[in-house]
């Protein structure tokens, strides 16, 4: 290689990380306001030193923000954690069936199923109270998390169904010749190497249902019931703006989806792109 293309290709990369870097410095200033803000006392917590950096840090905004989020914080727990398992159980069994059952009618039906995610949030709120009500979940965190189960069935049907497309039918086939049903097969053969999926299901159900805002607001209407993204509303107060503690706030309420994605997020786009070409 001479030495001319030496210096271009050490020129692209230079001119690469640039971008790179300017592009996560400016992801990063939402997260740099809302840290300095909530390290900040009330006084220091100001528009006009929004960009100042906390001279005096004090943690005393996010002790403050936590005896009141709390409770608020377990509820998003007691909601997410078993929507998101149920919604990804049911999204594997669908994909499933839609990617290896052959049956009259399986493609119109897998049209319906995902017809259900355009649908909006606020063009079924009144018949949604309605059903709840009837069957006596309106107001609890049970009629809540069945909310989400049904509204999460259409997109990880969807991941499923693709994911599964690219596992080979023989290897099916041979399961069926050695004795297992086909619900059987699923559970020994496909399920286990249904990990990728999980993980891009997960993440997206679990930011999801953390974050909404619409139906915890609508269908939990006891304070004591409410998940944590109804309660940071409630700590902006009515007079007097205490940013310090709802900058405490946001930051603690995007804790665990945080987490999550840090966690499992180098699985995220694998398992994503996992049956884009067959799906």
């Amino acid at each position: 290689m001479s030495t001319k293309v030496k210096q271009q290709y050490a020129f692209s990369r230079v001119m690469i990380y640039a971008v790179l870097i300017s592009a996560a410095a400016v992801y990063l200033v939402p997260i740099y306001i809302l840290l300095n803000t909530s390290l900040k006392s009330f006084e220091a917590a100001t528009l006009r030193q929004l960009w100042v950096p906390a001279l005096e840090p004090t943690f005393e905004p996010f002790l403050r923000a936590w005896s009141q989020l709390a409770p608020n914080f377990m509820n998003s727990i007691y909601l997410t954690i078993p929507a998101t398992v149920i919604s990804c159980i049911l999204g594997s069994l669908n994909g499933y069936v839609f990617s290896k059952w052959r049956f009259r009618g399986a493609d119109v039906l897998f049209v319906l199923v995902l017809f259900g995610m355009f649908i909006p949030y606020q063009s079924i709120l009144i018949p949604l109270v309605q059903f709840l009500r009837s069957i006596g979940l309106y107001g609890s965190l049970g009629g809540l998390i069945l909310t989400h189960i049904v509204y999460g069935i259409p997109i990880t049907t969807l991941i499923f169904r693709n994911y599964y497309m690219e596992v080979p039918d023989s290897l099916l086939d041979a399961s069926y010749i050695d004795g297992l049903g086909m619900f059987q097969a699923y559970l020994w053969i496909v399920f286990p190497i249904s990990a990728p999926a999980f993980v891009v299901v997960i993440i997206w159900q679990f930011t999801n249902i953390w974050n909404e805002f619409l139906f915890a607001v609508t269908l939990t209407h006891r304070p004591s019931l409410q998940p944590i993204t109804v309660a940071l509303r409630n700590l902006a107060g009515s007079q007097i703006v205490e940013w310090n503690v709802q900058m405490a706030g946001a930051f603690l309420a995007a804790l665990p989806t945080l987490a999550v994605f840090i966690s499992l997020g180098k699985f995220f786009v694998r398992g994503l792109m996992a049956g884009s070409v067959k799906g």
